[in-house]
């Protein structure tokens, strides 16, 4: 049986690799995209940059083909971890491969890939420096996808009911903000030079490797009980089971949640990935450089944290009693949230602007992750982790970063490098597509809330 409460063990091992799998991630997400302009572009020529693709465009293909890659791996190792019955082996394995990958990161280097390979041209040398990060990229993807989309998320799903899930859900919510802080703290003084890009990834990837060795002595694989039909399916036919037309009809409330979920992480992916360059190259100099935390800033920070922290305890405790009156102002909150961060690059506005954003995607997040969970059919948590990948990874970073790039380069907002070679940086603008985007959660939410929340507890 699947028991009610959670053990210590388990909650200790749930949020350590919760944790460190946010700092691999956090780390590809936020700081390959500074890495990006601070390191494999930075002090560019002319020539090189006329030779090579713009820096946003390198972001946007880097987060699609990853993208690609992430969805792809959880298909293929999400079915055979099912098949194997043995999530810890990929959970503790993965993990350390992964953090390994995401180590060697920091030797990527112009010089170092003009030196390997005997290039002498700046335009080749940038373009095959750019790819070499982006092939990197997707071979982390790979080790992540496997560990921690795959196996770990299917593990969450086979040790949990739905009584407990909304409970780890906003557990682990509140752990990934702990997780975004702390790779921030580290990574702002790489994105600053006061820390090496190499040591930064090297030692946090160590870090990450070391937690998945944990993992070996940490994970217990609960008990599977296969039925007679699963004794008989064939690999290939698991691979595919998610796109049957008759798996879709009889889980329509999954797949109205993944879609739901689909809007929100396609308008969160608009804007997500060139946050920290957005921040750095736009809201910084804006608002008077180095100088502009000032008392009032400090001030409204402190309003804003406070107001954000009341206001995702009401609408979660309104979202537990009753999930379609604390889903829908979340979503109208996000759409509001992001209109504002639209309208000005001034910093207080951009405070205004984060609390109904930020309250708006957190709420839905933490419900619909409990939902798609409940709605997974039992004993198939593997099978329907490629579905999910689909529409939470694939769809918002292929489509996303495309418009977050278009935003950008339709608003034609620059800074000049050190050689006087105008480059391309993110805009406010970007903040209405995401808008957009996100009113269309209201679709697929409304369907959802005619066929109900509720599900049956499941045991095993």
């Amino acid at each position: 049986m699947i028991k009610e409460k959670l053990t210590r063990l388990n909650w200790f091992t749930i949020c350590l690799f919760s944790f460190m799998g946010g700092v691999a991630w956090n780390i590809e997400n936020m700081y390959f995209n500074t890495f990006l302009y601070n390191s494999v572009y930075a002090n560019a020529s002319e020539a090189a940059m006329a030779g090579s693709m713009a820096p946003t465009t390198a972001i946007s293909r880097m987060v699609a083909l990853s993208a690609i890659a992430a969805v792809l791996t959880t298909f293929v190792m999400g079915t055979l971890s099912d098949k194997m019955r043995n999530r810890k082996v990929f959970i503790s394995v993965g993990y350390i491969l992964w953090g390994l990958v995401t180590a060697f990161f920091g030797f990527i280097t112009r010089d170092n890939v003009a030196s390997l390979l005997g290039l002498t041209d700046e335009a080749k040398i940038l373009t095959t420096t750019v790819w070499i990060v982006i092939v990197m990229d997707i071979i982390m993807t790979f080790m992540g996808s496997t560990s921690n989309d795959a196996a770990f998320n299917a593990w969450l799903t086979d040790i949990t009911t739905p009584k407990v899930r909304p409970v780890m859900e906003t557990v682990l919510t509140f752990v990934g903000f702990l997780c975004v802080a702390s790779v921030m703290g580290v990574g702002s003084l790489a994105q600053s030079g006061a820390v090496s890009y190499r040591d930064f990834f090297l030692y946090l990837g160590l870090i990450v490797s070391a937690c998945g060795a944990a993992g070996l002595f940490l994970i217990k694989n609960p008990d599977y009980r296969k039925t007679e039909s699963e004794s008989k399916s064939s690999y290939w036919a698991d691979l595919f089971y998610g796109f049957r037309p008759s798996v879709i009809k009889d889980n329509s409330r999954l797949y109205l949640t993944l879609l739901a979920v689909g809007f929100s992480s396609v308008a969160y992916q608009v804007f997500f990935p060139y946050l920290l360059v957005y921040l750095q190259y736009v809201i910084i100099p804006d608002n008077g450089g180095a100088d502009f935390i000032t008392p009032g800033v400090i001030a409204t920070a402190v309003v804003v944290i406070i107001a954000l922290v009341v206001s995702l305890v009401l609408l979660l405790k309104v979202s537990g009693k009753n999930k379609a009156a604390g889903l829908v102002p979340s979503a109208i909150l996000m759409t509001t949230g992001l209109c504002i961060l639209s309208s000005s690059t001034s910093i207080y506005v951009v405070l205004i602007g984060i609390v109904p954003a930020v309250v708006g995607n957190l709420v839905m997040g933490i419900q619909f992750n409990a939902a798609i969970k409940d709605f997974i059919p039992e004993g198939k948590a593997g099978l329907f982790q490629g579905i999910r990948m689909i529409f939470t990874v694939l769809i918002p970073m292929v489509v996303g970063p495309w418009l977050g790039d278009l935003a950008c380069r339709k608003s034609e907002i620059t800074y000049m490098n050190e050689y006087g070679v105008e480059t391309i940086v993110p805009s406010n603008s970007m903040f209405i597509y995401s808008a957009v985007v996100s009113v269309f959660v209201i679709i697929p939410l409304f369907f959802l809330i005619k066929k109900g929340f509720d599900v049956e507890e499941k045991s095993a």
